[in-house]
């Protein structure tokens, strides 16, 4: 716990421009591991029933926008 809490007080540290550079490299880090995160899960199989479902509410007209 004490990296992640040296990490924070780094981070608090940082002036304005870093703190903003910081803050889009981490959002670009972040996004890339949802995002791998969500590929596996979908090489696993596991959103197939997620993917039926929403298949099947779209052939019954469920995606309208009302």
């Amino acid at each position: 716990m004490t990296n992640v809490k040296a990490i924070e007080e780094a981070v608090k540290a940082l002036p304005p421009r870093n703190l903003a550079a910081f803050r889009r490299g981490f959002a670009e880090f972040d996004f890339a591991a949802w995002d791998a995160r969500i590929e596996a899960d979908a090489d696993a199989g596991l959103l197939d029933e997620l993917v039926q479902e929403a298949a099947t509410d779209f052939a019954r007209g469920g995606h309208r926008v009302s």
